[in-house]
């Protein structure tokens, strides 16, 4: 009987202590970021382009653009093209899991590009993630064109190059000024402006990750950059890859119900060709 008790014992403090631990496990989704990103920056009209909606490791202090997890459901996300001039088509409904298990892989959408110009990818997402409120938005674009090796020069081409720099109301967003597709090749700047609930925030940490890249603990003067009192920053990639832009703002004192602080995060993901040949 003793010997029952004390096993007993055992592990009514082995579930206390499975408990604790959980509790202690912070929600994925409340310390990652989602991103959005396709396959390729440009395409021919009438092919299908793959948006995908990602998540992953930085906004968890890991440093990196890594998978991570993924969204356990659509509760609470946007996702949309912004076509040339204004038009909006929505992706939610067309998003399938392309995972196997709950926490791997990521969500997709097929999207007919029908017609030529600059596209932008908008997704925002509000949750709670226990008693904290995640307000996370992000970007990508890419260029519909009629014919790949035929994409008309930057300052001929209206429909490839409008709305790029206009901000789209997201509370925490980075905003290009360098276009994210003509011109973009390693050794040309990219320029950003990181806005908050539409104005500029000065002094604050962006990052730029290429793909495969580690930053540094705390600050990397390779990958990172702190805003003008404009809210602007440059960075000028290496070599041809995927980058990820990323910012955090923190507000502590944005409380409500069933949440005691506010976290914003900012994405957006460029795809820096190796060598540019749509200006050539």
């Amino acid at each position: 009987m003793n010997s029952m008790n004390s096993i007993n014992s055992r592990f009514q403090i082995l579930g206390v202590l499975i408990s604790l631990g959980t509790m202690a496990i912070p929600c994925t989704t409340a310390a990652h970021d989602t991103w959005v990103q396709t396959a390729t920056h440009t395409v021919c009209a009438d092919d299908v382009v793959h948006i995908d909606l990602c998540l992953g490791n930085h906004g968890n202090d890991h440093r990196d653009f890594k998978f991570a997890s993924k969204l356990d459901s659509l509760e609470g996300a946007a996702i949309d093209v912004l076509l040339p001039r204004g038009v909006r088509t929505d992706l939610l409904p067309d998003l399938v899991d392309l995972g196997y298990a709950p926490k791997e892989g990521f969500w997709s959408a097929r999207f007919i590009a029908s017609q030529q110009g600059l596209h932008c990818v908008a997704h925002t997402l509000d949750k709670l993630h226990r008693t904290t409120r995640g307000i996370k938005s992000a970007k990508t674009y890419f260029l519909v064109v009629d014919s790949l090796g035929k994409t008309p020069p930057l300052a001929k081409n209206s429909a490839a190059t409008e709305d790029f720099s206009k901000p789209l109301g997201h509370p925490l967003e980075i905003v290009l000024e360098t276009h994210p597709v003509l011109g973009m090749s390693p050794g040309k700047e990219i320029a950003v402006r990181l806005f908050f609930r539409g104005q500029p925030l000065a002094d604050q940490k962006v990052s730029f990750i290429p793909r495969g890249a580690s930053l540094a603990v705390d600050f990397d003067p390779d990958f990172e950059r702190k805003t003008d009192p404009e809210g602007r920053c440059r960075w000028t990639p290496k070599e041809g890859n995927f980058v990820l832009v990323v910012a955090h703002h923190s507000r502590p004192e944005e409380t409500g119900e069933g949440y005691d602080k506010t976290s914003y995060s900012a994405a957006l993901v460029l795809n820096v060709p190796q060598r540019c040949t749509c200006c050539e």
